[in-house]
């Protein structure tokens, strides 16, 4: 029999793509609280909720009555995310000690290797021209990533004699978006929204971003030369290109409307009073930009990625300017469609 890869969180955008590119090379097993929506024969769905002690006893007791105690490399995907803010107790009951749960229930198996799936997000933001690397300090600012570095904590603690593999990752997207914050930017500009014009924060910040078949591929790597790496690892994923705020708007104003797209900054105290009004007098789409965001709006992330290339061999093939035309064009061709896609309501054509 191949070699048994457990994969958390099988039914996300990522997880559902690790299957398809890993089989035939693995035995494959998908876990989450339902099963991706292709039907295929190449691996086996184990239903496991991360916040119950009681479900995942049970998923690890079918997993080795199934497939046995031996287990190459679990792909630790699942996790709760929000940008509505609050919600900790969520992040808490799922990703922490849902992690911790997991790692009890693989204390019976043998496992080679344990990866998880960490965001660039727990870094200090710096300054264009300044990139992070793998020791760069720590200062995460929201919940998401507060919940990831905890749960870094939790695994170091629980894995015993596991080697584990800590992916510290930029913001996802492929060619139909699916990134949160892109979709949010786009939309805004596609309905020609006021707040599509102005901006708290320095529009010559930004973030890097990857894309999802680059992340598949890396997970591919960790998990092949999952023999030659040390007991613990940590790397950082992204692309080398980090973008503006105002070159992204710049770019999908042009793409979207072929014309210029002014954007202005102002203060941040103008924009918080605008996001507690759209709270406070809703319209019909529930209102994305809150307040606490607007503090993070200076940050900046870009990314150093000697490491991962040196040890892994892996760079990322994609870039996300280059990216920009096909995700408008897909946009275009079905708005219907695309905001469906992207979680956003669809309440009016521009």
């Amino acid at each position: 029999m191949q070699d048994l890869v457990v994969i958390t969180g099988s039914s996300g955008r990522l997880g559902s793509r690790l299957l398809q590119r890993l089989k035939g090379s693995y035995t494959l097993v998908g876990m989450d609280m339902q099963a991706p929506k292709f039907k295929d024969d190449s691996f086996s769905f184990i239903y496991a909720d991360f916040s119950s002690e009681e479900s995942m006893k049970k998923a690890f007791e079918q997993l080795k009555k199934e497939k046995g105690s031996k287990i190459a490399s679990v792909i630790h995907l699942a996790a709760y995310y929000s940008f509505e803010g609050g919600a900790w107790e969520k992040y808490e009951q799922i990703t922490v000690e849902g992690t911790r749960r997991l790692l009890q229930n693989l204390s019976s198996f043998e496992v080679e290797q344990f990866i998880f799936s960490s965001t660039l997000l727990v870094y200090k933001p710096t300054e264009p021209g300044v990139k992070i690397n793998e020791s760069s300090e720590l200062d995460p600012s929201w919940a998401y990533p507060k919940s990831k570095v905890l749960t870094e904590k939790v695994i170091q603690e629980n894995k015993g004699n596991i080697s584990s593999v800590i992916l510290r990752i930029a913001g996802c997207y492929d060619e139909g978006c699916h990134s949160i914050p892109l979709s949010q930017m786009m939309q805004r500009i596609y309905e020609k929204d006021l707040t599509s014009h102005v901006f708290p924060g320095n529009l010559n910040h930004g973030a890097s971003f990857l894309h999802f078949a680059d992340f598949v591929e890396g997970l591919v790597k960790v998990l092949d030369k999952r023999k030659d790496l040390g007991k613990e690892e940590l790397f950082l994923m992204g692309e080398p290109e980090t973008y503006s705020y105002k070159e992204l708007q710049d770019k999908l104003g042009e793409l979207i409307h072929n014309k210029k797209w002014i954007t202005i900054r102002i203060p941040k105290w103008i924009a918080k009073i605008g996001a507690w009004l759209q709270l406070v007098f809703p319209s019909k789409n529930k209102p994305f930009i809150r307040p606490w965001m607007i503090d993070l709006a200076d940050d900046h992330f870009e990314l150093d990625l000697a490491h991962s290339e040196k040890v892994l061999g892996w760079k990322p093939q994609k870039n996300l300017l280059q990216t920009l035309p096909e995700m408008v064009k897909i946009l275009k061709d079905s708005p219907i469609l695309w905001y469906r896609e992207n979680g956003i309501p669809y309440t009016k054509k521009p």
